[in-house]
């Protein structure tokens, strides 16, 4: 039948026609790939033309083979394969799995042929009156062609012909569907599909989840257990139990509703489902032999396969970028470096152990360049809670298979420093920092969006209850004061402060927006150390922020490599970024590092003891690499301080920024720097930040000839004030209630106690 010019302007009729056409020869899904009616120049004449409805062979090409993770040097340091798949037959799949998956996924499968065309009406009327496809119509066989063609395309072409939303594509998937119609029995087909599904947490056919979710095989799985992974199916990507509570809620919903399904066909009966409905997840989480479990470096490989994922560079969606993992026979190039991971590694061990409750966990970040080239944690990456393995990336964010993070303390303070000294400030300026603050009203301190959030209700305390004294940008850094970085942030605007932090690269690791709150400068949001440690390469390479990298060439089966570089922009002036290294610098000499000393190169860096000892951090750099190291108990560290705590076989009354994070730091980075040569960092422009503008320390009274004075001539405004022992143990959290809602509270304060 050929469309006349006029029927183009008919879309109904055109959808009739192609009903019929359908109908006639039992393809009624074309129609249901119609985005829209008479869109996108779809015609009925095409359509008609590409009805050869004759069934066509369809190529099963073998399961992808294994990809390799290679370090910087070319040594192979992990294998993975997303397809981690054990095929069984349909024997050795309980019978209530058949049932829930076809339940939900094609309740007709054994009573239609290569399509079900009561169901493809339905999805065709959901599409007509909605004007686009909100429903499909696939039947389990279209569904297991379309895996089929997805696993096999090898060239963008193949990728997007095999997904698109077209006319023709669903009359090529319908004749595939009609070959395999006759050349497999039902039972044969439902077999095939239970083996090529992904399920989510990187398991693929039904025996790897079943093993994987539940740990047991698929002949011995339940009514709850099997409406979970049939459940699973439909979007394995926002019910992956592994990624957080937030999926797993997603599928036990997803369950709930398979449930409900099998009810409705009365497979199982209305008390069975709800008592079914009424049982947790249970979700075990199995360790899976290779993958990242067994790498050895899994942090860092989950990394890897978490940009993958997430990284435009790799595909245009999730699905296409899954389809390159899926793929297999890969050779993924990666920039870690053995060395530097090793030196990393040996630190941590040291001062933490792998049956501590508290992690310590360490990024290392090639400054200019944005390489990881080292990701380390004090416990071991597994399933087992026996071991007190880690089951997460707790080196990274969520986007990265990371959880919610630490609060971040007083290492956030150098945003405010950067700031003020973007915006014209000098070393020399400063004002009196008294041992608390207290915002004069609520519009002291406004958000980007221009609200007020300041808080007149709250104080913020230094580490005594002492007088406070006039500290300048310098010794307010060096000493870590609260109160002197609160009122920093209220002179130079809260809202300038978060979008240095911003531009810094500096976002929260659960993904969530950044708290915009009072208490912003004293770290009041989760973040992770890959973040921090990219944030602080900004200063070391003179303003520069380069995203994160991990992988530098993808090497396909066939040989083709693809390079990726390096992704950067200047963020920061390069004068304003000496400044801040010239302060950070003093850290290690005059401020809360002073009793851990420096690695005998140039280098900068800040600590940071968060809100009632929750957690501690170090964050610090050279011209040449940049790290952070951050300390918390992943069960929650509201209820697990780092107070009275043994780490490492070491008692603290107390943990600070310097007393664990801090010599991690300085450990790892001696070793890993070693045979690199030592880099100094820029000269500080002082005509432009030496001295102070009109926020200059008042002269001290002068003394008498006899009478000694204090080494510090700001020391005599400043009695027991917020900086600390010599030690560095003084920079110690305040007295707030957590992260969030305006009244989080970091930073430094807290009673002076011995952390030995």
């Amino acid at each position: 039948m050929q469309a006349r010019g006029k029927d183009r302007s008919n879309p109904v009729l055109n959808v009739l026609r192609l009903i019929i056409a359908g109908s006639a020869a039992g393809v009624l899904a074309a129609a249901v790939a119609l985005p829209a009616v008479g869109g996108a120049g779809v015609s009925t004449k095409t359509a008609v033309e590409g009805l050869n409805l004759k069934p066509e062979e369809l190529d099963e090409p073998p399961l992808p083979e294994r990809t390799e993770l290679l370090d910087a040097d070319g040594k192979k340091i992990a294998q993975f394969y997303f397809e981690n798949r054990q095929s069984v037959s349909l024997d050795q799949v309980a019978p209530i799995m058949q049932t829930a998956l076809i339940a939900i996924e094609d309740f007709r499968f054994y009573q239609h042929g290569p399509i079900d065309v009561e169901g493809t009406a339905r999805a065709l009327v959901k599409n007509l009156t909605s004007g686009g496809v909100t429903q499909g119509g696939s039947s389990i066989t279209q569904q297991y062609v379309k895996q089929v063609l997805v696993n096999k395309a090898e060239t963008p072409e193949e990728q997007a012909a095999a997904i698109a939303p077209t006319v023709s594509r669903k009359l090529a998937e319908l004749r595939y569907a009609m070959a395999i119609e006759k050349k497999y029995s039902k039972n044969q087909i439902l077999e095939k599909y239970l083996n090529i599904a992904y399920f989510g947490a990187g398991a693929h056919g039904i025996q790897a989840a079943s093993r994987r979710f539940f740990d047991k095989p698929a002949s011995k799985l339940t009514l709850v257990e099997a409406a979970t992974l049939a459940g699973a199916v439909q979007n394995p990507a926002r019910t992956d139990p592994n990624v957080g509570p937030e999926s797993r809620e997603r599928l036990l919903e997803r369950r709930n509703t398979v449930l409900d399904r099998m009810a409705e066909l009365g497979k199982i009966t209305p008390p069975e489902a709800a008592e079914a409905k009424a049982k947790k997840l249970g979700y075990k989480d199995v360790k899976v032999p290779g993958g990242c479990e067994v790498s050895e470096v899994p942090y860092f490989c989950l990394y890897v396969q978490y940009e993958i994922l997430n990284n435009e560079d790799f595909g245009k969606n999730q699905d296409e970028r899954r389809k390159l993992l899926q793929r297999g026979g890969l050779k993924i190039k990666t920039t870690i470096d053995p060395k530097m991971q090793e030196a990393a590694e040996k630190a941590i061990k040291k001062y933490v152990s792998t049956k501590d409750k508290p992690v310590a966990s360490q990024a290392m970040i090639v400054p200019g360049t944005g390489e990881i080239k080292a990701m380390a944690a004090s416990r071991k990456f597994g399933q087992s809670k026996k071991k007190n393995e880690m089951s997460y990336n707790i080196v990274a964010d969520a986007a990265h298979g990371g959880g919610r993070g630490f609060q971040q303390g007083s290492t956030a303070k150098v945003y405010t420093l950067a700031t003020a000294l973007e915006e014209g400030l000098k070393y020399g300026d400063g004002f009196p920092s008294p041992a608390g603050y207290t915002a004069g009203g609520y519009s002291t301190f406004k958000n980007c969006k221009g609200q007020n959030v300041g808080d007149p209700s709250h104080t913020v305390r230094n580490s005594s209850e002492g007088g406070g004294g006039f500290k300048t940008l310098e010794s307010g850094t060096w000493g870590s004061v609260n109160t002197f970085f609160v009122k920093l942030q209220e002179k130079v605007g809260l809202c300038d402060v978060v979008k240095m932090a911003k531009k810094l690269g500096v976002k929260r690791a659960d993904g969530q927006k950044l708290s915009e709150v009072e208490t912003f400068t004293l770290g009041v949001n989760e973040v992770d150390p890959v973040t921090i440690a990219s944030s602080y390469a900004v200063f070391a390479s003179r303003g520069q922020y380069c995203r994160p990298l991990a992988i530098t060439e993808i090497k396909d089966r066939n040989g083709k490599a693809k390079q990726y570089k390096p992704k950067c922009s200047q963020v920061l002036e390069e004068e304003v970024a000496d400044a801040v290294n010239g302060i950070l610098s003093g850290v290690f000499t005059k401020g809360t590092m002073q009793e851990v000393g420096g690695i005998g190169r140039d280098a900068a860096g800040k600590t940071g003891t968060t809100d009632n000892y929750m957690s501690a951090w170090f964050a610090g750099y050279t011209p040449n690499l940049a790290s952070a190291v951050s300390l918390g108990d992943p069960r929650g560290t509201s209820a697990h301080k780092l107070i009275g705590i043994t780490i490492g076989g070491r008692y603290y009354p107390y943990v600070y920024g310097a007393s664990i994070s801090g010599r991690v730091w300085k450990d790892s980075m001696i070793q890993a720097l070693k045979g690199i040569e030592p880099t100094e960092f820029a000269e500080v422009d002082r005509s432009r930040f030496g001295g102070c503008t009109d926020n200059c320390a008042p002269k001290p009274p002068k003394k008498k000839k006899d009478e000694e004075g204090p080494d510090n001539p700001f020391d005599i405004f400043d009695p027991g004030d917020g900086d600390g022992p010599p030690d560095g143990r003084g920079d110690g959290p305040g007295d707030g209630d957590g992260p969030g809602g305006g009244r989080g509270r970091g930073g430094d304060a807290g009673p002076i106690t011995p952390g030995r």
